[in-house]
């Protein structure tokens, strides 16, 4: 018969089994097929091309897919974030927080309930990153999609519905080449959208390569790309929020964190397609696209030169002031505890000798009642010395 098994081995056997059932992590940067040393143009393309490939509206019934659109979606959430692949290169996974990881919502494979909670948190400020439609990007990779061209200087009013994309070709010259182009898209009614270039592939189809969400800016939401020649920055405010979420201080500092630099600095000479992606929750988003040549913009290329340069040395001066501040912190924090520990001592000591006081409290009564009495002999003493001194 078979020995039977004390509790203690049991609950070893049991840890045994979950750890070799745990799923070993791979490292993010394999998984996506990219360097260490990769741009974040470049993490995000490998990750769009690995998500449509595996997505679940693909692969429904593949449950190895599944996992692998879980793995590449958990690695990009780490390498996209600066910070979070900083303390990866620094420290692996232990470094990372899994409990705020981002994830990028698809929202045309979310049902009615999941998105009208996804709604109400984004109405309430929850920052919620949402993705392209993956049956968008298959379309346009495949090339089943119509195109319509875009005229310099001519701008269009149009609707695109939710999860949705007008796709629209610009052609440019080699002078307006060198001039740079500038591809802005703007929403009277505060819709929200997404600002899509993609490249041409080697069989016909279309990849994304860069991608701009809508900003509210006054009355109006916004997106722009530029492609003017030098590296043009945007900020991202998503992450600002988030950090603002966890740590005030940590906020203010990496407020510029976000403040980083488009791929994509120039376009070639050929035509260009770029799209409008409809990024409401439930309803339509009215928009109106323009594209422009810059070569008459020289004096405004120059000022946005000028902006962006000193943007960066605050950046590099606020960094420098973060470490004087965490070290003038550290010295506060340190006295401040030391004159605490003080005071305890010192009250802890005032109540000792205060508990001792009774058994000697009748000497300094004495003591002060004789000095009473002697203030009041040299007082009434007068008289007794000029008597003394008659009786001499």
């Amino acid at each position: 018969m078979p020995a039977h098994k004390s509790k203690s081995q049991k609950r070893n056997d049991e840890e045994g089994a979950q750890k070799s059932s745990a799923v070993v992590r791979r490292d993010p940067y394999e998984v996506l097929g990219v360097a260490r040393n990769s741009t974040d143009q470049e993490i995000k393309s490998a990750y769009r091309k690995l998500a449509l490939k595996y997505h679940p509206d693909k692969n429904a019934n593949d449950p190895k897919a599944a996992d692998m659109f879980q793995e590449v979606t958990f690695s990009y959430s780490i390498l996209s974030d600066p910070e979070k692949r900083r303390q990866y290169d620094s420290a692996g996974f232990k470094a990372v927080e899994s409990e705020s990881q981002e994830l990028e919502l698809d929202l045309s494979s979310l049902g009615a309930v999941n998105t009208m909670f996804a709604a109400i948190f984004s109405k309430l400020g929850v920052p919620i990153k949402t993705t392209v439609s993956a049956t968008v990007l298959e379309e346009a990779l495949s090339g089943m999609i119509t195109i319509l061209p875009l005229p310099l200087g001519q701008p269009l009013l149009r609707k695109v519905e939710k999860q949705s994309a007008h796709f629209y070709s610009v052609r440019i010259t080699e002078e307006e080449a060198k001039g740079g182009l500038v591809c802005r898209v703007q929403s009277c009614d505060k819709s929200k959208f997404k600002l899509l270039y993609f490249d041409q592939e080697a069989n016909g189809g279309l990849s994304l390569v860069l991608q701009e969400d809508s900003t509210k800016s006054g009355k109006v939401t916004s997106a722009g790309m530029y492609f003017l020649g030098f590296p043009v920055y945007r900020l991202d405010h998503a992450a600002n929020s988030l950090a603002a979420a966890k740590d005030s201080d940590t906020a203010f500092f990496k407020k510029l964190d976000g403040f980083q630099p488009c791929e994509i600095t120039e376009l070639k000479v050929g035509t260009h397609v770029f799209a409008v992606y409809g990024d409401n929750f439930f309803r339509s988003a009215s928009y109106t696209i323009e594209a422009l040549c810059a070569a008459s913009f020289a004096k405004e290329k120059e000022d946005l030169r000028a902006v962006e340069a000193r943007i960066l040395s605050k950046r590099v001066e606020l960094f420098k002031f973060e470490s004087e501040y965490r070290e003038v912190v550290a010295q506060f924090t340190e006295m401040t505890d030391r004159y605490t520990q003080e005071m305890q001592a010192s009250t802890a000591k005032s109540k000792r000798s205060s508990s001792k006081e009774p058994k000697e409290e009748g000497q300094p009564r004495e003591k002060k009642h004789s000095r009473d009495r002697c203030k009041k002999k040299k007082w009434y003493n007068l008289h007794l010395k000029v008597n003394q001194r008659k009786a001499c």
